[in-house]
């Protein structure tokens, strides 16, 4: 696909789309170059945010909360409680804790968790869950990357380029403050080197498709709306066609693609993020953490925390390279996602303070007890009553390997469902439904995303197969730059 081709397929040119929503735009010199359009009349405005904060809602209303005793959800998560890996550790054969999958697939499924909700309330305390606020636009449209865009958020973009992102100086990692704080979309992104290396690839991703669309003789007025569609739109794609199927079965998505969803279809401009979906099914990806990685060639191997923990510079010798978590053109394969089995990593068990903050209670640094208790917060039902209501048969007391008094908590259950419904390697009937149908949701719902606008859009973007994916976005992201 050369560059001029990119400049005129309609994905790729969103200005052509919108001709009948706007009429004009006046440019704003910026540096040496012009801007992009002024950020009211971007794709993606500020103004279509939520006012206020976007609510959460439930995808199914009528099921009653389980209601756990809160000291046996933190017995089950913290060390040495069932949620915990290293108890089965020792007498496991390493080989037989690996999943199919490359083991960068759950820090993607983060990042999509990044851009589309961010829930500031406390685990416990007198939460209402009606009254819980998401300060994220429930769209995939890459929030947690663009923010307000050069005009609202310049910090984030080239002064003498504003078009493109600037990055650090040696394009490795984000631009820091002086105190080493990053200068980003969503400082959630930047919470360790797996998160961070994701999103560098995407701001890349978005400098290279700007070089294409100059290439092409695209108006500089036009680059970055332009480029932020083109980026958007195959990112979207990714989800549907690459993350998903991988996540939950080639034959839920053409399901879903074909009839809609069952449980889950917001009409266009009225979407939401269900609890069931954002406190259970969306936290599997804990669950594929592995217990150590290997972050370059030959490398000693380290867990993610303390190792890998972010919030400051990332040091040359310290970088990821992406080939060692995602299966890349001309690499040998990548590490493997952990089996989901209910069970979470040691450096998940015990979290550092830089990523749970000061806490009250020492249980509260287990992540396994924070998703315990957060979906007894948000008064989710139990994972055999979800199942019930899908038709799915429920997991067994022998497959579950816990009793659970009143229900199971429908997180455990959907980790426990992934093990003996999916062989570890991906979502169960339960967790896949819920996954599905909100991520292919909230796209249709989005009255810009490539969904409802273009259902039939391909990607226009090189590829090295026979059709986009996840692999094509990093190697345009990291074309020609060292990764360690």
């Amino acid at each position: 696909m050369t560059a001029g081709h990119l400049a005129n397929l309609p994905g790729a040119c969103p200005v052509s789309a919108y001709a009948r929503q706007v009429s004009s735009a006046q440019a704003h010199p910026h540096g040496s170059r012009v801007a992009a359009r002024d950020h009211c009349l971007s794709l993606a405005r500020a103004v279509d945010r939520p006012t206020g904060a976007a609510r959460y809602g439930r995808m199914f209303p009528g099921l009653a909360p389980l209601g756990t005793d809160p000291q046996l959800l933190m017995r089950a998560g913290v060390d040495g409680g069932i949620c915990d890996a290293a108890v089965a550790l020792d007498s496991l054969d390493p080989s037989r804790d690996d999943a199919t999958e490359a083991a960068g697939w759950p820090f993607f499924g983060q990042l999509i968790a990044h851009d589309i909700t961010a829930d500031r309330s406390p685990i416990m305390g007198g939460v209402d869950p009606e009254a819980l606020r998401n300060a994220r636009a429930p769209k995939l449209n890459l929030e947690m990357l663009y923010s307000d865009g050069p005009i609202g958020s310049p910090y984030l973009y080239d002064i003498a380029d504003p078009a493109k992102f600037l990055l650090g100086p040696d394009g490795g990692d984000v631009q820091r403050n002086v105190q080493g704080v990053a200068l980003i979309g969503d400082p959630r992104n930047d919470s360790h080197l797996f998160a961070l290396t994701l999103h560098i690839a995407l701001l890349r991703a978005h400098n290279r498709i700007v070089d294409r669309l100059r290439e092409a003789g695209v108006p500089d007025r036009d680059i970055f709306d332009k480029a932020r569609i083109t980026l958007t739109w195959h990112y979207q794609w990714i989800v549907v066609h690459d993350f998903l199927p991988r996540l939950v079965g080639t034959e839920l998505v053409e399901q879903v693609l074909a009839e809609g969803g069952r449980w889950f279809a917001p009409p266009a401009g009225q979407a939401y993020i269900p609890l069931e979906f954002a406190d259970a099914a969306f936290r599997y990806g804990h669950g594929q953490i592995r217990h150590t990685y290997q972050l370059a060639d030959g490398g000693s191997t380290v867990p993610l925390f303390p190792d890998l923990v972010g919030f400051g510079p990332v040091a040359a010798d310290r970088r990821l390279d992406l080939a060692q978590v995602f299966d890349l053109p001309g690499h040998p394969p990548a590490q493997r996602a952990k089996r989901l089995d209910g069970r979470l990593a040691a450096s998940l068990i015990g979290l550092p303070e830089q990523v749970t903050g000061a806490v009250d209670t020492e249980a509260y640094r287990s992540l396994a007890v924070r998703d315990l208790l957060r979906g007894d917060t948000t008064a989710l039902p139990s994972g055999e009553a979800v199942a019930r209501l899908l038709g799915s048969e429920p997991l067994s007391a022998g497959e579950l390997a816990q009793d659970w008094p009143q229900g199971t908590p429908l997180w455990f259950y959907i980790l426990k469902e992934a093990e003996h419904r999916g062989d570890g390697d991906r979502l169960g009937p339960v967790g896949g439904r819920i996954v599905a149908e909100v991520l292919i949701g909230l796209m249709r719902a989005d009255t810009v995303s490539y969904l409802s606008l273009e259902p039939d859009w391909q990607p226009n973007l090189p590829a090295a197969g026979p059709s986009f994916g996840m692999a094509d976005l990093l190697t345009l992201g990291f074309d020609g730059v060292p990764t360690a």
